[in-house]
């Protein structure tokens, strides 16, 4: 398996140019079976990622362009009264996908925006009192603007604690940017990408994650930041959040082929685990590392 996964990230990054990081925190966002938030100003490649993912993976992905007029039946779906049978049929809205991009999630009303929570929480919707499941594996990745962007509504703290990782791409390096304006890997050559990994593939990628050990000093780390969280900060991390940062760690470690956990491995994801969650501090998280000694 460790074949298939150096070979999704090769694959991602002939396109992403320059990221390799960000490819990496979104497969292991991916692999510890959360949702993707991405922060940035138009133009940067999120959706590009997205897509890209998507076809590495070989994954059914659909768009939603958010807006202050969509509805929540939009993308969910809606019931709809069928004469010849006398029944209403459901039909499925673009939520019932693998990777569902929530486009500018924080341009649609909060009403809107809710509309996910339950499918992102518990993969499936309800409709008129009946439940669809939802695809499995089912990865929401949302891209938000800067909330200083006119026509924004901000995201609730219910819903941001629904994304377990959130990231900025950025603005390419030099050499990357350069090679972008040569048509060298970006939107231009996404579709020439071929699928390296199938459905059941990636959903045993997502079992193998848990059963990376993680013994009880690095239990030890991870309850000593979280606290530190909760006496140094006005709202701590949550116990949801908690196994994400450990769930994380364990993504991290299978992505670079080890089935233990180490200190470096939480350090390496707790930027993009915690600082939406806590104010959006930019520079929360160095504290946290910083304050908190490994045991």
């Amino acid at each position: 398996m460790q074949n298939t996964i150096q070979a999704i990230l090769r694959a991602t990054s002939q396109i992403i140019l320059g990221k390799e990081r960000q490819v990496k925190l979104s497969l292991t966002c991916l692999l510890a079976g959360g949702h993707l938030l991405i922060e940035d100003v138009p133009g940067m490649g999120k959706t590009t990622l997205a897509n890209t993912l998507a076809q590495v993976l070989g994954l059914s992905f659909r768009r939603t362009q958010f807006t202050s007029d969509l509805l929540p039946a939009d993308i969910i779906g809606v019931s709809i009264f069928d004469l010849n049978t006398s029944n209403f049929q459901f039909h499925a809205g673009p939520i019932f996908t693998n990777i569902l991009l929530a486009d500018e999630i924080n341009r649609a009303t909060p009403k809107t925006q809710s509309a996910l929570l339950e499918a992102m929480e518990e993969h499936q919707v309800t409709v008129d009192g009946s439940t669809h499941l939802l695809s499995q594996p089912f990865f929401v990745i949302a891209t938000q603007n800067p909330k200083h962007h006119i026509g924004t509504f901000a995201l609730p703290e219910s819903q941001l604690d629904r994304f377990l990782m959130c990231i900025t791409l950025g603005y390419p390096d030099a050499l990357s940017e350069r090679a972008l304006l040569k048509n060298q890997g970006g939107r231009a050559n996404a579709g020439s990408i071929q699928a390296v990994c199938d459905v059941e593939s990636l959903l045993k990628l997502q079992r193998l994650v848990n059963q990376v050990h993680v013994s009880d000093a690095l239990l030890d780390y991870l309850q000593a930041l979280i606290q530190h969280t909760r006496t140094q900060t006005a709202e701590g991390l949550s116990p949801r959040a908690g196994l994400g940062l450990r769930q994380c760690a364990q993504a991290w470690a299978l992505i670079d082929g080890r089935n233990f956990v180490t200190p470096e491995d939480v350090q390496a994801v707790l930027p993009s685990v915690v600082a939406h969650r806590l104010a959006q501090e930019s520079d929360v998280a160095k504290q946290i590392l910083e304050q908190v000694a490994i045991p």
